[in-house]
């Protein structure tokens, strides 16, 4: 969020004292070994932890295509009619209605962040009467915005622990309750998302969760922020915390965001981010947001003049996993987080955190081979205005498998910087770019992602039953990268338990829709391949839609669950 006005004289103080800068390193080097076990899956790579506040200024800022590698989940961007003049900016920027082209081409997916139509911040309040009008029109806009799909999220009030004035508008627990009910009076579809305090309070937590479960305005999802030094460290505890609030107060468990993650002093340290990032996928949260403490558009210091930092390449190798994430132990200071994408035979790992002679061990790689390839890169900690081309490869090596196991020495660690460690089959992976992708990895929009044994990969995304408007729309964006442009066949596997052959829309980068079926399979849970449909595609990445209703189709017929689709060379 714009601090400006409230954090001037820290990062003042902070610029001076190299010692805040985190994470801080080690007193000595303990020789770590990071542990990563690819038979143990911990969840669907849905990349979590990517994505940004005031990420996107723009249609056009970042520039189209920088963003899509990374794979960028969730943002928050301000609701319609931003008025907030954040860190320094002369004109506002990221109308969530004028952006929402940018991070729907990525096949990602934002939040409105509603106060930001106040110019200041802390916001100045003036009066209910004001409030409630500009709710109104707020939702008003985005409900006549019948072709804009990919926002799925109102955050009523952001940091209502220091920004809500009491003294002028009553209780904040109070004007919970009345700004929801005044948007619900338009918007009955949208999801609410809050209540977005500064930072986890357990005592003020409860209070908003028992009051919000007896007035019937719980949120869809919950947030809140993480933003201290060494804050990555707090987040399990944090998370564990609030499951036993839900527990307690009988309330059904609630997606988690943490919508603005990072201190001023950690948001432009990638071995921070990889911090977070493992923090945030071990514990099983909805999606994170990079903090936004300097300018909008740069997804809080990834890009500069419309280039990659040292930091992107982290999210650049977050936004390349595919499978599932599996089990990492920590060992110190060191962390990281991995996934095993069991279609190719690729073990990714990233991770950072301490200094000296350390080790990662993966475990799990009875499949692979009796030989590996394994390849080291690392990234530095470049700054927000400094652009890096592309990590640097510290080495690639084939070794032998040993117990199902290889461990790979990092020598001479640096503790700001990010590594990747990648592990292939001596040949190579199975394919030479990924051609299946997995429903359940993909941006699901308006249904559900399940479990089956009988499912690739055990996951796939059902419930895909949504038509109407775009806030209620039903469909599957994924984000698919070729090698070279032209013409490629497309199948899906999908299941259809009804007696009728069932349709669905299909388009490619927001273009035309064509029309998919799928015969009845014998029951839901039973998947089937479709026959191939060619798409002509362009060389990089691309985003492809299948939708039971979207913009510009007039909506499937019957239904279909979505278990992957394949993309293979016509």
């Amino acid at each position: 969020m714009n601090r400006t006005k409230i954090t001037t004289g820290l990062l003042a103080a902070t610029a001076v004292l190299a010692a805040l800068v985190a994470p801080a390193a080690p007193a000595e080097a303990a020789g770590n070994t990071l542990v990563v076990d690819a038979s143990t899956s911990i969840r669907p790579v849905t990349h979590v932890g990517a994505g940004g506040l005031y990420a996107v200024a723009s249609d056009t800022t970042p520039a189209p295509g920088l963003l899509t590698p990374l794979r960028l989940k969730q943002h928050t961007q301000p609701a319609p009619g931003v008025q907030q003049l954040g860190n320094g900016a002369t004109v506002p920027t990221g109308d969530v209605l004028k952006t929402a082209n940018a991070f729907t081409r990525d096949g990602a997916q934002s939040y409105a962040r509603m106060p930001d139509v106040y110019p200041d911040f802390p916001y100045r309040w003036i009066s209910w009467q004001d409030w409630t009008q500009k709710i109104d029109t707020m939702v008003g806009a985005r409900v006549a915005a019948a072709g804009t799909t990919n926002i799925n999220g109102w955050e009523l009030w952001n940091e209502p622990d220091g920004t809500w004035d009491t003294a002028k508008a009553g209780p904040f627990l109070d004007g919970w309750t009345r700004t929801y009910r005044q948007v619900k009076l338009q918007d009955t579809v949208t999801p609410i998302v809050g209540p977005s305090y500064s930072r986890y309070y357990p005592d003020r937590m409860r209070e908003f969760m028992a009051r919000a479960k007896a007035d019937g305005t719980l949120p869809d999802v919950v947030v809140w922020h993480e933003l201290d030094d060494g804050g990555w460290a707090d987040v399990d505890e944090h998370v564990a915390e609030y499951r036993s609030i839900e527990r307690d107060l009988g309330i059904s468990p609630r997606p988690i965001s943490i919508n603005e993650y990072g201190s001023p002093n950690q948001v432009d340290t990638p071995s921070v981010a990889a911090h977070f990032i493992a923090q945030f996928e071990r514990t099983g949260i909805k999606d994170a947001e990079r903090a936004y403490w300097y300018e909008s558009g740069t997804v809080g210091g990834l890009v500069w003049n419309n280039a990659p930092t040292g930091s992107y390449w982290l999210y650049k190798w977050y936004g390349e996993m595919a499978g599932s994430m599996v089990d990492v132990t920590p060992s110190g200071d060191l962390d990281g987080f991995a996934s095993y994408d069991s279609t190719r035979g690729i073990v990714n790992v990233a991770f950072g955190g301490t200094f000296g002679d350390n080790a990662v061990q993966v475990k799990g790689l009875a499949g692979l081979g009796s030989q590996v390839r394994v390849t080291v890169n690392y990234t530095p900690r470049s700054g927000r205005m400094a652009n890096v081309a592309a990590p640097t490869q510290l080495s690639s090596t084939t070794v032998g498998v040993v117990n199902g196991a290889v461990t790979v020495p990092i020598p001479n660690q640096d503790y700001l910087g990010a590594y990747q460690v990648v592990v292939t089959p001596a040949s190579g992976p199975a394919t030479s770019y990924q051609q299946t992708y997995e429903a359940e990895n993909a941006t699901v929009v308006n249904a559900s992602i399940l479990s089956s044994s009988s499912a690739s990969n055990s996951g796939y995304v059902g419930r895909i039953d949504g038509l109407g408007d775009g806030r209620s729309n039903s469909f599957v964006d994924f984000v698919v990268e070729v090698p070279t442009a032209g013409s490629y066949s497309l199948t899906t596997r999908y299941a259809n338990g009804g007696a009728a052959t069932s349709t669905q829309g299909l388009a490619f980068n927001g273009g035309a829709f064509s029309t998919v079926s799928y015969a009845p399979t014998g029951g839901w849970g039973r998947f089937a391949t479709s026959a191939a449909t060619p798409v002509t595609l362009k060389a990089g990445v691309n985003v492809i839609r299948l939708a039971k209703g979207s913009p510009n189709f007039a909506g499937g017929t019957g239904f279909a669950e979505l278990d992957s689709i394949t993309v293979t060379p016509r």
